[in-house]
């Protein structure tokens, strides 16, 4: 039997021929399917005379908007891979990450122009193109002949083509996540692991067809564009967009357009609930909010409970695209603090983080690992990265220390990896690790995470210095902002003579933790 096309391109295109509700609010603009679905083929046509090729891939460096999801689709169409890339970067992260992933071509906004030129002679781009298309951009300023303006790629004058036919195992994205290492990895996100996601989701979540869905977590982040975006406007709802999250607007936006569903992360939720007039809006309409990205503290969850709207946890990771596991509405507050159960078609389990023995016993942590159609190929060009994640029967290590209760719910407890959340975004200490440890006057640097009552947690950095050498928290953050997206830059330091280590030589972050408590 011939496999199924399930490129995100044609289910576009096959939307638009039928009378469905807009596909896309934004900014004061609003977008069919069928202009959406055209808008893209056009593009797609350029980008194809431009040199995009099936399997080549390209990137894209802005904000939220309607020319973001233009470019996925038509990527999609040619069979390309799209390269989201964060907005949020410094200029040695964006280096990496174009050259890592060997763009053909990238989109940029103007606003992040001058970043991309300071590392163009480093990159393999052979396309650079400016997005002149949207007015809620920043206006594209006079800029040097290697700028493309991307108005010039749209218009019916090109011949266009059919979608090139997708299935599982074609790759659709290469979303970076911060590495261990202190180098970012490519994630390898295939269109079958974007397509099980969103089975997954309308197995599991009050998701319908018409639904109006809050767009406002960043795109390029997998719950923001995977967990409820995407399959919304492929199944023929309505994406309310925003280029950015703004509390007040985020509410009053719940409210005008009557939306249904949203993804966010628990600091932005925890942000709303702060709104004047939060507690009066009439948010009848909304029955899936789904929150991810970092534990729900459980006095949000009743905020919200009291309000009349049940948040829905999940878990997962970039490599899971991004469910493995969701806890459903009517269990909100039985099973508060728990991250749910595994998706109907993903497999999850806990095995011992020493021995890797599989954990079948209640109430005894684990290290969480995953198995199914949603979960990532690999690491892109980086087998060891991949080898080291995934174990002989194919479950994906995710590095998440859990419990599972007697009924099945599993409770994220703890990071193997120490791994910081600092409001939905991921933050490695290694890489940041590497950053400190070349400040002058620095001898060795460990980073962890504190307790943040904004952002969930925040960067502490501990600095051993040279003899005679003290430095402030603003030099550091000034020597690391140079190469470091701000989020990731400390905001608490502490100066010791000596890092504390364990018997065998490595740095004891329990101590380090202990020490931060009792400073």
């Amino acid at each position: 039997m011939a496999a199924v096309d399930i490129s995100p391109a044609a289910a576009l295109h096959r939307r638009a021929t039928y009378p469905t509700p807009t596909a896309v609010v934004y900014e004061g603009q609003e977008f069919s399917a069928a202009h959406l679905s055209r808008t893209a083929v056009e593009l797609a046509a350029g980008l194809a005379e431009q040199g995009l090729r099936r399997g080549d891939r390209i990137g894209y460096l802005g904000f939220n908007s309607v020319t973001f999801l233009q470019t996925l689709f038509a990527a999609a169409h040619l069979g390309a891979v799209f390269v989201p890339v964060n907005f949020r970067l410094a200029a040695d992260e964006v280096r990496h990450i174009l050259t890592d992933s060997g763009v053909h071509t990238v989109v940029v906004e103007e606003g992040h122009r001058e970043l991309v030129e300071s590392v163009l002679d480093d990159i393999p781009a052979r396309r650079h193109l400016l997005v002149d298309t949207d007015p809620a951009c920043p206006a594209a300023e006079a800029t040097a002949a290697v700028w493309i303006p991307l108005s010039r790629l749209f218009g019916a004058d090109r011949p266009t083509r059919e979608a090139v036919p997708l299935h599982d195992d074609d790759l659709a994205a290469l979303m970076y996540t911060s590495g261990t290492t202190g180098r970012p990895k490519g994630v390898m996100l295939t269109h079958g692991n974007l397509w099980w996601n969103a089975v997954n989701v309308d197995s599991m979540v009050d998701t319908r067809s018409d639904d109006v869905n809050l767009a406002v977590a960043p795109l390029f982040h997998i719950g923001g564009l995977n967990a409820l975006t995407l399959r919304t406007l492929l199944r023929g709802g309505t994406v309310v967009l925003r280029r950015a999250f703004d509390p007040a607007r985020f509410l009053s936006d719940l409210v005008e357009y009557r939306v249904t569903s949203f993804f966010a992360v628990p600091a932005m939720c925890a942000a709303v609930a702060r709104v004047p007039g939060f507690a009066e809006a009439d948010l009848g309409a909304l029955r899936s909010a789904v929150v991810a990205g970092a534990p729900v503290p459980p006095q949000l969850i009743k905020d919200y409970a009291e309000h009349g709207i049940l948040l829905q946890q999940a878990w997962g990771l970039t490599e899971t695209a991004p469910f493995a596991t969701y806890l459903p509405a009517p269990l909100t507050l039985e099973k508060a603090g728990s991250a749910g159960a595994p998706m109907p078609y993903t497999e999850v389990c806990l095995t011992d983080p020493v021995t890797g023995a599989r954990i079948d016993e209640a109430d005894t942590r684990g290290e969480i690992c995953v198995r199914g159609p949603n979960v990532t190929a690999g690491y892109w060009n980086n087998p060891e990265a991949t080898g080291a994640a995934f174990d002989e029967a194919g479950w994906f290590h995710s590095g998440d220390i859990a419990h599972r209760d007697k009924d099945g719910f599993y409770y994220i407890v703890d990071r193997l990896k120490d791994m910081i959340i600092s409001g939905g975004e991921n933050i490695y200490p290694a890489e940041v690790e590497r950053v400190l440890a070349a400040c002058p006057g620095v001898l060795e640097a460990a980073v962890i995470g504190i307790p943040d009552p904004k952002w969930g947690e925040t960067v502490l950095a501990v600095l051993t210095c040279a003899p005679g050498k003290a430095l402030t928290l603003e030099e550091v953050r000034d020597f690391a902002g140079r190469h470091l997206a701000r989020y990731k830059l400390p905001t608490r330091l502490m100066l010791v003579g000596e890092l504390p280590r364990n018997a065998s030589g490595k740095l004891a972050k329990a101590e380090l933790r202990r020490m931060a408590e009792n400073p």
